[in-house]
């Protein structure tokens, strides 16, 4: 015997999902949504099948491994006090040399707002005179050497990271994967950070990112990464440690 069955529709409400869009722009949801600067739980040390040790440390440079000079030596160079410098300055120049969309040859035509010439070798040699580790960053990246983390540069610069290099040889410790000069694109721009982890081939999880400017930082949390704000080495040690980091 044929028996009839009523089949009743059910609605389940979903949950609502703003467009990506929406969340970029939404302070109030980043504000809900951002995670902590430091993360109070440990990471677990992970290793994938090809024994890569995890978490990846990536590390900002000027300010968080070497001093910057372009605060401190380039505007006595020009003979001018800083304010003077970034009113004379062309506003884009720089960012344009730092993506790699001019060279230093251009950047010196176009450096200052009115074109003045000026000597670039010299400026060269002011800033690899001023290139120096911050207090205790060198030790603490010895070590982190020591218990094999992959670790790299994620860093807004030019060319001229090569005279950072030729001074302190920081690829001793670290890889000169994540340059603006390479990439074209700056932090934090969210941009920056996928191309690091589609070049990783990790879990943005899987990577921790070290760097003395918060929106840098924030930046890279948005998109999943874990991110410290650097103050001082002792503090970072701190900071990792807290993290399971094997200092």
């Amino acid at each position: 015997m044929a028996v009839a069955l009523t089949v009743r529709a059910v609605h389940v409400p979903l949950k609502k999902v703003l467009p990506k869009s929406t969340r970029n722009n939404n302070l109030d949801y980043r504000k809900k949504k951002m995670m902590p600067i430091v993360s109070s739980f440990p990471i677990r040390k992970q290793q994938n099948v090809n024994n890569r040790k995890l978490p990846i440390l990536l590390f900002d440079i000027m300010d968080t491994i070497v001093r910057d000079p372009f605060y401190h030596d380039v505007a006595p160079f020009f003979g001018m006090s800083f304010k003077e410098l970034m009113e004379s300055k062309h506003p884009t120049a720089w960012i344009e040399f730092e993506e790699g969309r001019v060279d230093e040859m251009e950047l010196a035509e176009k450096f200052f707002k009115d074109k003045r010439s000026f000597d670039l070798e010299g400026l060269k040699n002011c800033m690899r005179r001023g290139y120096s580790y911050l207090d205790g960053i060198e030790e603490l990246l010895c070590n982190l050497k020591e218990n094999n983390y992959e670790m790299h540069a994620v860093t807004n610069y030019p060319v001229w990271y090569r005279l950072i290099e030729e001074k302190l040889n920081i690829s001793t410790y670290l890889s000169w994967t994540f340059c603006s000069c390479m990439i074209g694109k700056r932090k934090p721009n969210p941009g920056f950070y996928l191309e690091v982890i589609r070049h990783l081939k990790v879990d943005p999880t899987s990577c921790i990112f070290i760097d003395d400017r918060l929106r840098n930082v924030e930046a890279a949390i948005e998109i999943g990464i874990k991110g410290l704000q650097f103050k001082n080495a002792n503090l970072l040690r701190q900071d990792l440690s807290k993290m399971g980091i094997e200092i």
